[in-house]
């Protein structure tokens, strides 16, 4: 057991839940094997606590667009933390970032900054529902882990299993919340309109997309209905936003909601995520009491200024947009080459494929144990950046291909499980032991 595992089991006994974090808990990737904790960054590179060197491909949560350490994003920060980052006086790179978001989305009036996608989710749903002066919100997708989105459990043990994760209990959220969010599927036009005809909704919140394309105008329809039953329409683009353009991935769509979110890959690391929208909107957040303490420090707002910089001047959205569509047809030609049946998902920048078949999840654990042997943190998905290069992903691939051969030895009656040195990989929300 090396020096991460050791500390995890530590951390276990000492930090509820283990980490802050459900999708960078080591039992989510390789179980009693996972190395846990980094030393250190550079690029798409990531050092372990015993120093050992790996390639990260999945870029866990999605935050690093630009790669680890970014030397303009990280002078722009260092720069803060010499002159100071906190004071009784506001920061002025707030106003700055804002005017730049606003004016990427000239759609938006006015912005409201926070420090992590949870905490930007409620700020959305507050506003909207003031803004609206109706509780109820019909929602797709994924945003967070606040009370207003759990409830959707307490009406439906499994309300959110198609949207979060199977397997959440709504434990600690107040019962009298049920019946105020109901779910929908994307696509699914005809639920919502539904929803808006038997629950009396004042707020939509949906992803713009996430693993499926809208079909027969979902998008545009569903800013018609909004429209027409003075609904407000939230889209919350925190993961989505920068991946494949220039902000929005709702411009891309040529869609306009009255209100969004960024977050993740805004500050490239540093934490800042923003909720954008119309001024009749926006401003119902005077007439609500929302405030922070650490939504006022200067780091993640001058992050926020240098990440967009550099965006700008790369055009950091279409290499890693090609080199996602690379990754997949990658995936699926070497599934071709080796009569294997994949899935593939998702926006070309945080692709991902998964196997059909009971043993999927095995062969995604298996895939992980062995390409961290190769020198990867990997598993079903890859997060781009801009720092995963041409050369690298050649050497995924070439990882990649005899964990493959071995699957289908698998597929024809090899044991799966006699090659698994550890547990299986979870794939929902479980309890720790």
């Amino acid at each position: 057991m090396g020096k991460g595992q050791k500390l995890y089991l530590k951390a276990k006994s000492i930090i509820a839940g283990g980490n802050m974090l459900l999708s960078k808990r080591p039992e989510m990737f390789l179980p009693d094997q996972w190395p846990s904790y980094f030393s250190k960054t550079k690029g798409s590179k990531v050092w372990d606590l015993e120093g050992r060197e790996y390639i990260d491909t999945l870029m866990m949560p999605g935050t690093n667009i630009l790669g680890y350490n970014h030397p303009e994003v990280d002078e722009a920060v260092m720069k803060i933390i010499k002159d100071g980052n906190m004071s009784t006086l506001n920061a002025p790179e707030e106003v700055e970032l804002a005017a730049q978001l606003i004016n990427l989305h000239p759609w938006a009036e006015m912005v409201r900054f926070a420090r992590s996608g949870g905490e930007a989710n409620a700020i959305a749903i507050r506003i909207a529902r003031a803004a609206s002066g109706k509780d109820n919100v019909a929602f797709c997708g994924y945003h967070g882990w606040h009370d207003w989105y759990l409830a959707s459990n307490l009406a439906n043990s499994n309300g959110l299993d198609g949207h979060l994760l199977p397997g959440l209990n709504p434990s600690g959220v107040p019962r009298n919340l049920k019946g105020s969010v109901h779910p929908f599927e994307y696509n699914d036009f005809d639920t919502l309109e539904s929803l808006i005809t038997s629950k009396n909704i004042g707020v939509i919140k949906m992803e713009v997309f996430r693993n499926k394309e809208p079909e027969n105008n979902f998008l545009e329809k569903v800013r018609k209905l909004a429209t027409d039953k003075n609904i407000v329409l939230v889209f919350d683009e925190c993961t989505s936003g920068f991946r494949k353009s220039f902000g929005g991935l709702h411009k891309i769509y040529g869609v306009e909601p009255d209100m969004a979110m960024f977050g993740k890959a805004l500050g490239n690391g540093y934490a800042v995520t923003a909720v954008i929208g119309r001024k009749e909107m926006m401003k119902a957040a005077e007439s609500t009491f929302i405030s922070s303490t650490f939504w006022t420090e200067r780091i993640g707002s001058a992050a926020g200024i240098a990440t967009l910089k550099v965006m700008e001047r790369e055009k950091s959205w279409e290499s890693i947009t090609k080199t996602g569509e690379i990754i997949t047809k990658q995936w699926k030609e070497l599934a071709k080459e080796f009569d294997l049946s994949i899935t593939t998902t998702g926006l070309a920048a945080l692709t991902g494929f998964s196997f059909q078949g009971s043993n999927s999840l095995a062969y995604k654990t298996f895939i992980t144990q062995e390409m961290l042997k190769a020198g990867y943190l990997a598993a079903t998905a890859f997060y781009t950046s801009t720092s995963h290069t041409r050369e690298i992903v050649s050497g995924y691939f070439a990882a990649l291909k005899p964990i493959f051969a071995i699957i289908k030895e698998c597929e024809e009656g090899r044991d799966i499980m006699s090659l698994l040195e550890g547990p299986i990989a979870h794939n929902g929300f479980k309890r720790l032991n």
